[in-house]
């Protein structure tokens, strides 16, 4: 195993480790204690508690492996593999924080689930920015895009899984409940996309229509040390072709290059788009070989 591989796993253990502790705390020090609800193998574990009287972590575990079983047989071995880790070893660790009993919020449902939406979120996003998985319901809909609904995404039949799922805890709970847990939900994603990608957008890409191409060009590539691509485009009003460049940059970087154009070419058209992230060589971007 060279450096650079035992590197990779000892930060996979790290981000995993410390990702199911905050994911196990926070089932077991805040969504349990205040009676709360939540997507995904969790959300039925606790539902299936209340209707037979088993304990929801032991529910968790045969779930888990069941969904292993049934990835590994439908998708393949190395789909398998993906999830084999967690759904082993984190059930293990929620049963052994269920032991300590403690409770970190009580009595307090909305703080409850803001703070259950922050932590489980957090602790998601260490995860799946190391590229394991937990084996719950995203690994259900990943089957069932591939075996049944494969002209639905996986991120609608998910959102369809867990919708239904927090849906049915009215029926067990109440509609306040409900409530709270569409509340976490939203937290817990928008939480898992910040720690994967970063809080906003850290980059943005100009596309420039002008009659001044190759000044611009020669700018962007020598003053701002950023490539540039160039294609062809056709206006759908006069249908003239016109040249579009596209570049990737920083904001700050952005508000340098509009202003080299407005002195430049007044009659530019530039439109900014939001990059979540970018992946590959350049200053800033993430490398491939980086998970």
């Amino acid at each position: 195993m060279t450096k650079i591989n035992l590197n990779e796993n000892i930060l996979d253990f790290i981000f995993v480790a410390l990702g199911c502790v905050l994911i196990a705390f926070s089932i077991t020090s805040i969504l349990r204690p205040n009676g709360l609800i939540t997507g995904g193998i969790t959300g039925v574990s606790i539902i299936l508690e209340k209707l037979i009287n088993i304990k929801y972590t032991y529910i968790y575990y045969v779930l888990s492996i069941l969904v292993l079983a049934v990835a590994w047989i439908s998708m393949g071995k190395r789909e398998g593999i993906k999830i084999i880790t967690l759904s082993i070893v984190f059930p293990f660790v929620l049963i052994v924080f269920e032991r300590f009993n403690y409770t970190f919020i009580k009595n307090d449902l909305m703080l409850a689930s803001v703070y259950f939406g922050l932590i489980c979120g957090i602790g998601s996003g260490l995860v799946l920015k190391r590229g394991f998985s937990m084996g719950g319901t995203d690994t259900v809909a990943k089957i069932l895009h591939h075996k049944i609904f494969t002209f639905v995404s996986i991120s609608e039949i998910l959102l369809c899984i867990d919708g239904t799922l927090i849906a049915s805890s009215v029926i067990v709970y109440n509609s306040n409940i409900a409530l709270y847990a569409i509340i976490s939900q939203i937290i817990m994603v928008n939480m898992i996309n910040a720690v994967m990608f970063g809080f906003g957008s850290k980059k943005v890409m100009l596309e420039i229509i002008s009659d001044h191409n190759q000044d611009i060009s020669q700018y962007i590539i020598h003053s701002i040390k950023r490539g540039v691509t160039s294609y062809e485009v056709k206006g759908g009003y006069k249908n003239l072709s016109r040249l579009k460049l596209q570049t990737l940059c920083s904001p700050r970087e952005s508000m340098l290059i509009k202003r080299y154009i407005a002195e430049t070419d007044p009659d530019a058209f530039i439109d900014v788009l939001p990059v979540i992230s970018v992946w590959g060589k350049g200053v800033g971007f993430d490398r491939l070989s980086e998970k």
